[in-house]
């Protein structure tokens, strides 16, 4: 938590939103919609609204019509309609079309860039009043008399010695009545407001998955808009949760993803490479014949579903979206859960602005337990667990029964047993896996997809990325676990190096992190602490991509 500091330039509202993607974006504009007269700020971390969002993303339009109805003659970038749905169970050389569940039908929802979705809301909140500062990282909470009063945006331009280089800017007090955290899966001020707050107190550990995407740019002749793939199986063992997608949308791109659930027990597993030889399949190499790959993410995903939602309110502030924990699992979406979150969020800070200004914002949860948002992710409550407790064929039988015999309504919860990074089984108990070398045109090395991402941190910053006991690593990590934050890091952070003088260290290229927030969750003692960098680092992904 931060106090206030008087050296800082203060700039006072009756809300700030931390987070410039779809939930913080739609709370804006509801909260303008409402309360003209408001004065609200949003700052995100990104060097632009939509830099740090890669594209290709399923959306199902139901929270932007309730926010912005005319949002097609308004010229919302969701142009690609969903077409057919396919879903692939692989062996190593095979596949086999399996029915698609219900909750992953697409009809009606568009498959489009969500960089460029939250580029266009940006637009209609300036136009609104909405004052949004891109490139400053909200870095720490302002807490007053126990209450969240605003937040403080990083420091510009200090050394890695700690001291004020030539360019040093002091970061500013952003004060307000409320404070909205909307910063997606794991944000550094999400995650100290629920450890000050004890929000998670009484609720099933998180558990989160990596996501991993690459874009590419095919032939028309190979491009099939609006079609959509998932495939479980191969090359996942039966026990790891985990899956791809396969999006063909806008001028001749497809986005291509690899999700793993970090509740994995092997730490010789690396979701990058496993997402690299996938590619090499039958079913799926022949959607990137003849094309280049043009850009290279990776993202934190929330899996915890309702079970693990911490409490969603603070005094002072809130959590929505992502940072609240509100995704659909076997949806496989999250942007419409933003989004209604962030307009019943405005609904709730529209009542409290306008009259008694309570501390906390309790009408907030007591909305949302009475939207369709609550009622997807009751629906949906037993599906991730139950992949976690039974494995691949008993989750697709407990998936099957909990949707269409109890249609979501059955007479019990599944739970998540522990947290993802208590999971991994000692190096010397678990096999070794063994990786092809890429071939530099359907299969890469990480440094070079780092590259494409437009990844950059000065490299005189302090590091973001830090050891909360150094020592830990070589005891913990290196010892016990061989070291798995090499190899689930998907940008080549961490390097184990002087193994072969017998002296092994850990050393930290936080210049590479592409801001996906594994590490945070995945190192096996929490040792690993993600903090915010200087503004406008970390990946750039550009429109139109």
């Amino acid at each position: 938590m931060g106090e206030g500091d008087i050296g800082r330039e203060k700039m006072d509202f009756d809300v700030v939103i931390a987070g410039g993607g779809p939930a913080g974006l739609a709370s804006a504009i509801r909260l303008k919609q409402l309360m003209p007269d408001a004065s609200v700020c949003l700052v995100e971390k990104g060097s632009e609204i939509g830099a740090h969002i890669l594209s290709g993303a399923v959306i199902e339009p139901r929270a932007l019509a309730e926010l912005i109805p005319d949002w097609q003659s308004e010229g919302a970038p969701l142009t690609t309609p969903a077409a057919e749905d396919r879903f692939l169970f692989l062996t190593q050389t095979g596949a086999r079309r399996l029915p698609t569940p219900a909750q992953m039908h697409n009809a009606g929802n568009f498959v489009a860039s969500l960089g460029d979705l939250c580029r266009w809301l940006a637009t209609r909140a300036e136009a609104l009043g909405v004052e949004i500062y891109p490139g400053f990282p909200a870095a720490a909470l302002i807490e007053e008399e126990g209450r969240v009063a605003g937040v403080i945006t990083g420091d510009m331009g200090v050394t890695k010695t700690g001291e004020h280089g030539p360019n040093y800017q002091p970061g500013m007090e952003l004060r307000a009545a409320y404070t909205v955290l909307a910063e997606g899966c794991r944000g550094s001020l999400s995650k100290q407001a629920i450890a000050r707050f004890g929000l998670a107190e009484g609720a099933d550990a998180p558990t989160f998955a990596i996501g991993i995407k690459e874009l590419w740019e095919v032939p028309a002749e190979n491009h099939r808009p609006g079609e959509i793939t998932h495939t479980i199986g191969w090359p996942l063992d039966r026990r790891t949760y985990g899956g791809s997608f396969l999006y063909h949308f806008g001028a001749n791109l497809v986005s291509y993803g690899f999700v793993v659930g970090l509740d994995y027990r092997n730490p010789w597993l690396s979701p990058f490479e496993e997402m690299q030889r996938l590619k090499t399949h039958p079913a799926l190499a022949g959607n990137f014949a003849g094309g280049r790959r043009v850009s290279y993410g990776a993202r934190a995903l929330v899996e915890g579903g309702l079970q693990s939602l911490p409490r969603l309110d603070f005094p002072g502030g809130i959590l929505i979206g992502d940072a609240a924990g509100l995704l659909n699992v076997p949806k496989i979406k999250g942007t419409h859960m933003a989004m209604k979150s962030g307009i019943i969020a405005a609904e709730a800070l529209a009542e409290a602005l306008g009259g008694a200004r309570p501390a906390r914002l309790t009408s907030y949860p007591e909305r949302l337990r009475a939207s369709w948002l609550w009622e997807e992710l009751r629906a949906a409550r037993n599906i991730r667990p139950g992949f976690a407790r039974f494995g691949l064929w008993g989750g697709l039988v407990n998936a099957a029964l909990d949707t269409y015999v109890f249609r979501g309504r059955a007479p019990w919860t599944l739970h998540h047993p522990h947290p993802d990074h208590a999971t991994l089984l000692p190096a010397d108990r678990a096999p070794r896996i063994a990786y092809p070398k890429p071939d530099g045109k359907l299969t890469f090395d990480r440094l070079s997809s780092v590259f494409i991402s437009n990844t950059n941190h000065e490299e005189e910053q302090p590091a973001h990325l830090k050891l909360r006991e150094p020592a830990r690593w070589q005891a913990v990590n290196w010892q016990r676990f061989a070291a798995p934050e090499s190899r689930y890091c998907p940008a080549g952070v961490y390097e184990a190096v002087g193994v072969e003088e017998g002296a092994p260290r850990l050393q930290i290229n936080a210049q590479n992190c592409v801001h996906c927030k594994t590490c945070d969750i995945k190192d096996p003692t929490q040792n690993i602490d993600w903090c915010t960098p200087e503004g406008g680092g970390g990946p750039n992904y550009p429109s139109g991509m």
